[in-house]
């Protein structure tokens, strides 16, 4: 094996849930511009694009009946509705980089992340806690490992080292104190 294997994260699927707020799409970001190789999948919602926002790269922007058609026809790899609109997560993309041997890291809430793991057993759940957040234990039974969201930089780091093993270890309980 090659150093140049030896760095590269492992083609999986590795979703960062945690409570709202806790900044799971600003932390996905950093890791990604820490990690190229690691793909941050593209959601799709039915609501209008945001002031800045580009269709495609920031959302799929989508009109309802495209929507259902995709609940229909079993392409999203889980979804939600918010308020009026519906949002979701499309399977393809996931599918294609997995095959491509490329990492994929999607921020999702935690029921969204609890609906990819009774889809994709395989998916490694990994929880971003904000430091007063004390998990619920089917919460903490769920995720493979707890990120403690004291300080993004070293937050990043542990999920960089995370992506790059082979294996993701047992969530830990935080010490106390």
């Amino acid at each position: 094996m090659s150093t140049d294997d030896e760095a590269r994260p492992a083609a999986r699927l590795t979703v960062l849930t945690g409570p709202s707020g806790a900044g799971r799409g600003s932390v996905v970001e950093q890791v990604r511009a820490r990690l190229p190789s690691v793909w941050r999948p593209v959601p799709a919602t039915t609501r209008a694009p945001a002031p800045g926002e580009l269709p495609g790269i920031d959302r799929l922007f989508l009109d309802p009946a495209t929507f259902d058609r995709m609940i229909a026809a079993g392409e999203l790899l889980e979804w939600c509705r918010i308020g009026p609109y519906r949002h979701g997560v499309p399977r393809a993309g996931i599918r294609d980089r997995l095959a491509e041997g490329r990492p994929v890291l999607l921020p999702l809430d935690l029921p969204g992340a609890l609906a990819v793991r009774a889809v994709l057993p395989d998916a490694q759940l990994v929880l971003l806690a904000p430091p007063s957040y004390r998990p619920d234990p089917a919460v903490s039974a769920a995720v493979a490992h707890a990120v403690w969201h004291d300080r993004t930089e070293r937050v990043v780091e542990e999920l960089v080292g995370l992506l790059g093993s082979s294996f993701l270890a047992p969530a830990q309980p935080r010490p106390s104190g």
